[in-house]
């Protein structure tokens, strides 16, 4: 973990950093995708990081990729790629670059390193965790494996290393109910996340065993939550992540992985829609949707808001942080994760 005073005390030395309204009117740009969401006073606080991080990534030749939970200012100010972990998971493969810093949390990291072992991966606070990540370990795994033997393991992305290593094919919120449907057995293990995995089951004709994992933000919603607020609005749709409960999902009107959301708003012509997820994901989609009325209430992943455009600029300075997977346990988890993207692309998906 960083030091905070430490690393405001190098930054402050080799970068002006102090807020700025001229410099802020000159990258109106970049404001412009999130002035919906950033008062002009915060743009004027961002601004120069967001300055300092964009010329040193042409200095550092590195790209940054984002998850859909990061905070505007990064998501739109400093991000070159976005998206859910498929889409970053892919992403990861395919940049010309010899630094990847990791805007998200740990696993999301790992996995990057996973797919370019040979490129540097960063991650802005080593303690992003997960805490579907860190609710299973691969002795979890393998205890499943002992309590259903032949079953095949689809480990959710949201997984260390060693789980993955441990698993036969990995799957996102995007793609599991495809992912389970296509393995060759009639039961399945899905890790970690039992809500995910009651969800996918409600929708496959596979039987589904599952690890008792979730998420701290997702599980936090309740049906009577919703049910109260079409009552107030009953205009506006109600778009569910599948990591919240079977009780949730059931009274959303769509749901979906967070490239989804955006796609079915779309489609759908949404004039007001309350979204089932983190925080950020409104915020981040409203420059996409300007018509879009997004309402709360709003739950925050306290990992993801670990990511700063702060840390972000020193990790990228110092060159520190950089994220190593064990040799073997890199190559095992490799072969999950790839099978997983390749999949996904025989499929369509």
């Amino acid at each position: 973990m960083l030091n905070t005073g430490s690393f405001r005390s190098v930054l402050n030395h080799c970068y002006d950093l102090d807020p700025s309204p001229k410099l802020a009117a000159s990258m109106s740009d970049l404001y412009g995708k999130m002035s919906r969401v950033v008062s002009p006073p915060d743009w004027s606080i961002y601004a120069p990081y967001v300055k300092a991080i964009n010329q040193l990534k042409k200095e550092r030749n590195a790209v940054i990729l984002a998850h859909n939970y990061m905070t505007p200012d990064i998501f739109h100010g400093v991000a070159d790629f976005v998206g859910d972990s498929l889409q970053l998971a892919v992403k990861a493969t395919e940049v010309d670059a010899d630094v990847i810093v990791q805007c998200g949390v740990h696993f999301m990291a790992e996995t990057s390193k996973i797919l370019s072992p040979d490129k540097t991966v960063l991650m802005p606070d080593m303690d992003a965790g997960c805490s579907l990540a860190e609710s299973i370990t691969a002795e979890g795994v393998a205890q499943m494996r002992a309590k259903y033997p032949g079953a095949p393991v689809v480990s959710y992305v949201n997984t260390t290393a060693e789980v993955k290593a441990a698993s036969d094919i990995c799957c996102t919120s995007a793609n599991a109910v495809q992912i389970v449907d296509a393995m060759d057995s009639d039961t399945v293990i899905m890790t970690p996340d039992k809500y995910l995995a009651q969800n996918v089951a409600n929708l496959s004709k596979k039987k589904i065993v599952y690890w008792p994992g979730s998420c701290v933000v997702h599980e936090l919603y309740t049906a009577d939550e919703l049910r109260a607020y079409r009552e107030h609005e009953p205009d506006a749709k109600i778009i569910a992540h599948p990591e919240c409960t079977p009780a949730v999902v059931a009274e959303a009107d769509f749901t979906g992985s967070t490239s989804g959301i955006v796609n079915w708003i779309k489609r759908n012509g949404a004039s007001k829609a309350m979204l089932v997820t983190e925080c950020s994901m409104a915020s981040n989609i409203a420059d996409e949707l300007p018509g879009v009325e997004f309402a709360k209430p709003c739950n925050i992943c306290p990992y993801m808001k670990k990511i700063t455009l702060e840390n972000i600029l020193y990790v990228l300075h110092t060159m520190s942080n950089q994220v190593e997977v064990d040799t073997e346990i890199a190559r095992d988890a490799r072969k999950s994760v790839t099978r997983m993207i390749d999949l996904s692309r025989e499929l369509g998906l």
